[in-house]
């Protein structure tokens, strides 16, 4: 069978069919388009009826090549959110994560509930966009306007409800708000209370798996009168979620690290841990398919170089990405190392020049070049993975052995081939596709053509060539990791 996964990320989406033989998956990107955020009045926004029109043009193309679809699915990053009126209307472009209406929230939020409370309330990494944190900030700035809503939709569950007409929210994406129980299907509905925001905009959570409904008729004539009735499913709709089912891991255990703008490591488990060490550590407890938990801290990743070459774009100097890495990889390693979690790295802008000044206040040497810039930012990963990678064995209590990197951050092979070596572990690198291939399967378990997540993960290994990456020059990152670990504690 064939399916159809929108697959949204911050910087870019694509329409992607599946096709489906009974043994093997195999793909074809239809459409793709840039998703950038739109600055008005001091607030970035996402454009989210251009990017409505770009879902419609993917479902257009599917029709003008004859493609028979089964279903049709929509994944997109976390927390961000739109409001509908009473009446179903859209009440205003959803709001970007990285705009600044939440600067300074979370210590606000923890004169509500104490930090340590609100983490066993939730089990969720304390970040200031979280959907919580967002709500409340409106609510503090207009709060006639959360009463006047009628639903808040986060954004898979937004676009869903723009192709069907049905306000439904998924599990995965919701579990990404920090409004839910650790490891609830269901909305931590004293906490909404504690921070005073309307109940009656949350609605019931479903499944990933379960259909949404077909798309309107007005959907249907616009994309070429083709698909009539075609159904929507609630795919694991968290970008995250949906790339971990496509992780080829043969073992109960491993570390996976979904690589893109973010860089999302973690393990699977059977329920939340909210423990002293999982507090300390800050990772979250997000919902997955198959009824799993995703145990994982969210780590700056690619942003930090997409944010560089943007700046230097910026400044007349136009390079690619293989251009970079190969600047990087003739770089000094380990020059200077920054904290990819500092805050000072999340909002848009000149980040060469952030680099630069974190490292001439921590005291190494200043990166100058882009390549010396890539280098600095390449290493800091791969020791965060490492950091990342020693915390989840502590928890766990045992040394997982490999490290599974999936999505777009693949095609970096420097940055893998860094990681295995500052992990001590080998890596193994691959689908680069992740995130729409495990929509895919989820569909494909939907229909009945799969039948869980380990069977996907089958698929998956028979699908598509996975790069092993082994550790060189322990010693050195060794030495690098040590740096690394003083400069977080003092970074904290």
């Amino acid at each position: 069978m064939n399916y159809l996964a929108v697959d949204l990320g911050a910087s870019s989406g694509r329409g992607i069919i599946g096709r489906f033989n009974g043994d093997k998956l195999e793909l074809e990107e239809i459409h793709r388009f840039s998703n950038d955020p739109v600055s008005v009045c001091g607030t970035l926004y996402w454009d989210i009826l251009r990017i409505l029109h770009e879902i419609k043009a993917a479902i257009g193309k599917c029709a003008v090549s004859g493609e028979k679809l089964k279903s049709m699915a929509i994944d997109t990053w976390g927390v961000d959110y739109g409001l509908l009126d009473k009446k179903g209307k859209l009440m205003g472009n959803p709001v970007h994560y990285r705009d600044r209406r939440t600067d300074g929230i979370l210590e606000r939020a923890y004169e509500v509930i104490p930090k340590a409370e609100l983490y066993k309330e939730t089990g969720i990494q304390f970040m200031q966009f979280n959907t919580l944190f967002q709500l409340w900030a409106e609510k503090l700035e207009d709060p006639e306007r959360l009463e006047r809503a009628g639903s808040m939709l986060l954004m898979p569950d937004l676009l869903n409800y723009f192709l069907t007409g049905e306000r439904r929210t998924e599990y995965t994406i919701a579990s990404t708000s920090m409004m839910l129980g650790p490891g609830a299907h269901d909305w931590n509905r004293g906490l909404i209370e504690r921070f005073g925001l309307p109940q009656h905009i949350f609605g019931e959570i479903e499944e990933p798996g379960t259909p949404v409904g077909p798309i309107l008729r007005e959907v249907v004539d616009e994309t070429g009168g083709v698909y009539h009735g075609l159904e929507v499913v609630h795919t694991a709709a968290h970008d995250t979620a949906s790339a971990v089912v496509a992780v080829p891991a043969k073992e109960r255990d491993f570390i996976y690290i979904s690589s893109g703008t973010w860089s999302l490591m973690g393990t699977e488990l059977k329920s939340a841990e909210t423990g002293e060490r999982a507090f300390s550590g800050e990772f979250t407890n997000e919902g997955g398919a198959g009824g799993k938990i995703r145990f994982l801290k969210n780590i700056m990743g690619l942003w930090l170089e997409q944010e560089s070459r943007r700046q230097w774009a910026r400044e007349g100097k136009s390079y690619t990405y293989d251009e970079l890495s190969e600047m990087a990889v003739a770089s000094e390693p380990l020059r200077s190392i920054i904290d990819p979690s500092d805050p000072v790295f999340i909002a848009p802008g000149d980040m060469p020049r952030r680099i630069a000044e974190f490292c001439k206040s921590t005291g190494q040497p200043v990166p100058e070049t882009p390549g010396q810039v890539v280098r600095c930012i390449f290493d800091s990963l791969a020791l965060c993975y490492r950091y990342t990678a020693d915390f989840i064995d502590e928890i766990l209590g045992r040394r997982t052995p490999y490290i599974h990197i999936v999505g777009g951050g693949v095609k970096e092979a420097p940055l893998c081939g860094f990681a295995a070596s500052a992990c001590g572990r080998p890596v193994y690198a691959g689908p680069v596709e992740a995130t729409a291939i495990g929509n895919i399967m989820v569909q494909a378990i939907a229909s009945g053509e799969i039948k869980d997540v380990a069977q996907a993960r089958e698929c998956v290994r028979r699908s598509f060539e996975v790069k092993e990456y082994l550790p060189r020059d322990t010693e050195m990152w060794e030495e690098g990791y040590e740096r690394f670990k003083m400069l977080i504690c003092k970074n904290k």
